[in-house]
């Protein structure tokens, strides 16, 4: 099955979204990656803004979660600056879905129905 999956799946890349990526870091907190709008002859493309990607990691119990998140910013300075602000709203949003997905988690267990003559099977808890 995931033979096929893999059959189907477009693997063309997009020339009129291509960036180039410079990659910036201090060494102790975290990482922002500028993403350079260019033409698919390498060229820039400055009908298109560059993007500001930062990413940090977070601590969990089961070891570091990478976080990416976007930078509001126009220049590289300016990303640097609002770093800070846009890491502090990644990772708040990262606990958010990593709370979700726990509840998910939680509320799809499953207890089998009906054995022999409908009676319950042997109470094995089932995960789907």
């Amino acid at each position: 099955m995931a033979q096929q999956e893999a059959k189907n799946l477009d693997f063309k890349m997009d020339a009129a979204g291509v960036y180039r990526e410079d990659v910036y870091t201090d060494r102790k907190v975290g990482t922002i990656r500028v993403l350079k709008p260019v033409k698919s002859d390498g060229s820039d493309d400055i009908s298109r803004a560059t993007l500001y990607v930062g990413e940090a990691q977070i601590l969990t119990p089961v070891g570091t979660l990478p976080v990416t998140f976007e930078i509001q910013a126009v220049t590289l300075d300016e990303a640097i600056k609002n770093y800070g602000a846009a890491a502090k709203e990644g990772v708040e949003h990262a606990v958010k879905e990593l709370q979700e997905m726990r509840r998910q988690a939680a509320s799809s267990i499953v207890i089998p129905q009906g054995g022999a003559g409908g009676l319950p099977s042997g109470g094995k808890i089932q995960i789907p």
